[in-house]
């Protein structure tokens, strides 16, 4: 009897599973270059049964009854193709469909205007489930962006924060960027910061990826750790046949005057039987630039000549005059193959390496330990502090060619597979990601003289200026040595990461369209940094009169931030490099403990995760999606215990573990064949970040400061709703709009306060205490509206324009902040969100010639939270003007000019109100130029 049962389960298992006299339809969508079309609708009419292509153009028809099909496959811009395939039963038939482009006809004229980029990407964004943005390989190349970070900028809802000019950390929907995920195939990348999770945008070039989505609205087989959104980079597959191309340009950055270097090379092809690819494509950008940048921090409080703490209008306490000399050089290289066994089995390698040197030089004029000289009446008559004058550098060798090396570099592998068994598609990936930050040999020496009456120019807050009242005050021979320091620094996190998921057709309401989907994924994280730091006192007097030092005039007439900043005489960074540190006839070495014990940790994170979902068709125009998603978490944080500031007395360890439990349901409703309307509930989280978490406590004498870690963080979760509609134009364009909403618990905030006790003893009684804590709850309202279109309506050569353009709006309300007495502070925005966000572009584009002119603007907001409003700090607002032209001699041969930051936009941060000025950094204008070749030869 027990076999009996044994027997009916197997063939019930069999039959589920499909075998029937049904086959199916395995193929690729390509276009007439032979690359191959993402996300296109494949559909057998016949039978109402239909498929969208996945992101490398590949689609799977299942339960496709037996004998001669024809295949429709529409996409935007393109003509809607058919294509002929014999299904054999219990077998899987493949095909190859090739798309051609539409001509549009107008006045008997034949317009080639349509972009291949983004008809591809809105033909993505449009037969896409969730919501999301997507930018296509063809559509960055359009743009003047060299890196990543400064093309997802482009996307309506995304802001980006800059790091020497270039966009590094992503704001997703005025979420910060550590709330937001970024994964290379799927796959999370890991974070060479030291303290956060941000992932760095610059360090991967916009020429090394295929295809950008932005998820505003996860699904559940998406990470959750993705409270703004999920940025999915995708790297070029190989190609259906031979493909070379090349390009090779240079450019002058107008700051500095120097040169850039830049080239990519890419070579891809297909075994004669189709079944083994591969794709090998490297780049380079190497770039010697700088900035000018001038800092201030203010405060309103100060003691009068009988030590009473009064309120006085606000000054500066200290401020900075820096000019910055950098070269960055970024390398990357890829290589990606594929092998088919058969119609139903495939594998594949992805990999990715990028390493950036970033060699920097920094001359920092300070005026630091200000204070205020008051009359018997409490009125203020002047200033008294301190001046420094320091030069940052590195040793002399081959690396480091006496500047700070900072050696950057992030490598992804990842292994993984395809398989259809019956009815039961599978797909599996296991991967290694690894992101590490060296910094060897980090030199500083600076000079002071003390007790310098100064002049503090208040006039224009906006551009402050400190200068000696007295100019011998400052003459050379008055500095003395301060200090003499070097540092290494070195932080890694390696990621480990496994899924698999399973795909089965379902047909709930009889409409041939349905599918359950359900999988697991295991990931591990291992973060750890190590630092040191040396000072270092000489044993002879050749330090002690700084004019007799080798130096140089780093005063810039041409100062981008106002000739009247002077930088004044630095210690060359040759001299500075050619120390020998070592040498103990010389210089007596001290390790300074408290300067790094608190940085050095170790994180380990694992994740669990599992989620199911089905996704069904309820009628010709309504598809729905919902799914069930879990995930459990568990860290262990281990940092260094220490006595009286410095002393390591040992280790001390806290484990948390936490799960969290995400439904989300996604509706899809096609008013029209061009009209789209989307709604989705889903539940995301966000992990604290790494340097958080660790048990540490930091108590800083120099800066009257005292760091607190919080092992006990709550990982942040959003409860988020999403309305948006959208749609298509002929012409490959869109007009799109939409509203969300998120509803955010347990925010991560630092929390600042003083000491009122002896907790840390006599001598630190009124520092200042930061530790990061959870707020109450947080609320983000946004609207997004779009416009892109070629204006093929206007007569003559006008219709060759085309216009982009986005904009969106937020406004957002955080409870559980409190001052730095304790008190809840009301009417606060949460940290990240820009009020006001605007992307756009006007373009005009014939058979051969192309040209760009791309604006991006975003609002200011408030980046991080003080003890009070006055301590406040804000993100500037910035406008950036971009201008690219392109010129093709043929289909494989173009030239190209960027000019990018025509509006020399500096970085800027103001404290309290939009006028005082904390931090102006300026990078002047960039322009590239260069040539590119493409050919490929179709199987």
């Amino acid at each position: 009897m027990r076999k009996n049962y044994v027997l009916l389960l197997c063939i019930s298992l069999v039959s589920f599973l499909g075998f029937s006299q049904d086959g199916n339809v395995q193929g690729v969508v390509i276009d007439s270059d032979g690359l191959k079309v993402p996300f296109s609708n494949v559909l057998i009419e016949s039978i109402n049964k239909g498929t969208i292509s996945d992101e490398e153009g590949n689609f799977l028809l299942l339960n496709v009854p037996a004998g001669n099909q024809t295949l429709t496959v529409k996409f935007l811009g393109y003509e809607d193709t058919k294509a002929d395939v014999i299904v054999e039963a219990d077998k899987t038939s493949t095909i190859t469909i090739t798309l051609t482009p539409k001509l549009l006809e107008l006045d008997d004229v034949v317009i080639n205007g349509y972009n291949s980029g983004q008809a591809k990407a809105l033909n993505a964004q449009k037969n896409k489930q969730n919501i999301t943005n997507v930018v296509s390989t063809d559509q960055i190349g359009k743009f003047p962006d060299a890196n990543i970070g400064d093309a997802v900028k482009r996307i309506p809802g995304i802001t980006m924060q800059v790091d020497q000019g270039e966009a590094r950390n992503i704001i997703v929907r005025g979420l910060a960027p550590q709330l937001n995920s970024v994964t290379l195939n799927g796959s999370r990348i890991p974070s060479a910061e030291g303290d956060n999770r941000n992932v760095q945008m610059d360090l991967i070039p916009a020429d090394m990826i295929q295809l950008i989505e932005v998820n505003k609205a996860v699904t559940p087989d998406m990470d959750a750790d993705a409270l703004g959104g999920s940025v999915n980079l995708v790297t070029r597959t190989s190609p259906n046949g031979f493909r070379v191309a090349a390009s090779v340009g240079s450019g002058v950055n107008l700051i500095t005057d120097k040169r850039i270097i830049n080239g990519s090379f890419l070579i891809g092809d297909k075994s004669k039987n189709g079944k083994f690819g591969w794709l090998v494509s490297s780049s380079i950008n190497d770039t010697d630039f700088g900035s000018d940048n001038v800092e201030a921090a203010w405060v309103n409080e100060a003691k009068n000549n009988v030590g009473d703490k009064i309120e006085v209008n606000p000054f500066i306490e200290e401020s900075d005059i820096r000019t910055y000399l950098v070269q960055r050089i970024r390398r990357s290289f890829s290589a990606n193959f594929d092998y088919v066994f058969n119609a139903n089995n495939a594998i594949y390698l992805k990999t990715m390496y990028n390493w950036r040197d970033d060699r920097e030089n920094r001359f920092r004029l300070r005026y630091k330990k200000i204070e205020p000289v008051f009359d018997d009446a409490d009125n203020i008559t002047g200033y008294i502090g301190e001046v420094n004058r320091q030069t940052k550098g590195g040793i002399d060798n081959n690396r480091n060619k006496n500047r700070r090396l900072e050696d950057q570099r992030m490598q992804n592998y990842s292994l993984g597979g395809n398989h259809l068994f019956g009815n039961l598609e599978m797909d599996w990936l296991t991967s290694y990601a690894k992101a590490s930050e060296e910094r060897l040999n980090e030199r500083y020496i600076s000079y002071s003289a003390k007790n310098v009456d100064l002049n503090e120019d208040l006039s224009d807050t906006k551009f402050p200026l400190l200068t000696p009242v007295n100019a011998g005050d400052v003459n050379l021979s008055e500095f003395s040595l301060k200090e003499l320091t070097e540092q290494n620094g070195y932080t890694d996190e390696k990621d480990y990461n496994a899924f698999v998921n399973f795909k089965l057709p379902v047909n709930f309401f009889n409409t041939n369209d349905g599918f359950i989907k359900f999988g697991g994924r295991f990931k591990t994280k291992e973060k750890k940094r190590n630092n040191d730091f040396f000072e270092y006192e000489p044993l002879n007097t050749t330090f002690d009169d700084f004019s007799t030092l080798p130096l140089i005039n780093a005063t810039d007439k041409d100062f981008l931030a106002g000739s009247k900043y002077a930088a004044g005489m630095f210690v060359t960074p040759e001299y500075l490099g050619s120390l020998n540190f070592k040498d103990a006839s010389s210089f007596e070495e001290t390790d300074v403990p408290s300067e790094y014990a608190r940085q050095n940790y170790k994180v380990k994170e694992h994740v669990y995760a599992g989620y199911v979902m089905a996704d069904q068709k309820l009628s010709d125009k309504l598809d729905v999606l919902v799914g069930l998603r879990i995930e459990s978490t568990k860290t262990e944080a281990t940092g260094n215990q220490i006595e009286d500031e410095e002393n390591i007395i040992g280790t001390i360890t806290k484990e948390k573990s936490y799960t969290n439990v995400l439904p989300g349901v996604h509706l899809k409703y096609n008013l029209s064949n061009k009209t789209v309307l989307r709604f989705a509930w889903t539940n995301t989280l966000a992990r604290p970040n790494y340097a958080d978490i660790v048990p540490s406590l930091d108590v800083l004498l120099a800066d009257s400061e005292i760091v607190v870690g919080n092992p006990e963080l709550n990982a942040t979760t959003s409860m988020n709703f999403d309305l948006m509609g959208e749609h298509y134009f002929k012409s490959v364009g869109i007009i799109s709009a939409g509203v969300f909403q998120k509803n955010i618990k347990d925010f991560i905030y630092t929390y600042q306060t003083r000491t009122t006790d002896d907790t840390y003893g006599n001598a630190t009684t009124g520092f200042k205490v930061y530790q990061p804590q959870n707020g109450d709850n947080a609320n983000i309202f946004g609207a997004e509206i779009g416009f892109q279109r070629q204006l093929d309506f206007l007569p003559g050569f006008a219709k060759n324009f085309s216009i982009m353009a986005n904009y969106t709006y937020l406004t957002s309300s955080a409870k559980g902040i409190r001052n730095s007495d304790g008190d809840e502070r009301t009417d606060l925005d949460l940290p990240g969100t820009a009020p006001n966000m605007f992307n756009g572009s006007l373009a005009y584009t014939d058979k051969k010639l192309s040209l760009r002119l791309s604006a991006n603007y975003s609002d200011s907001y408030i980046d991080e939270i003080g003890g009070s409003a006055f301590e406040d700090r804000y993100y500037g607002e910035q406008f950036l003007l971009d201008f690219n032209a392109s010129y093709a001699f043929n289909k494989g041969i173009s030239v190209y000019f960027d000019l990018n930051n025509i509006t020399d936009q500096p970085l800027r941060y103001y404290q309290g109100v939009k006028a005082r000025t904390m931090q102006m950094e300026y990078y002047g204008r960039r322009i590239t130029f260069g040539i590119k070749y493409d050919l490929f030869k179709r199987k």
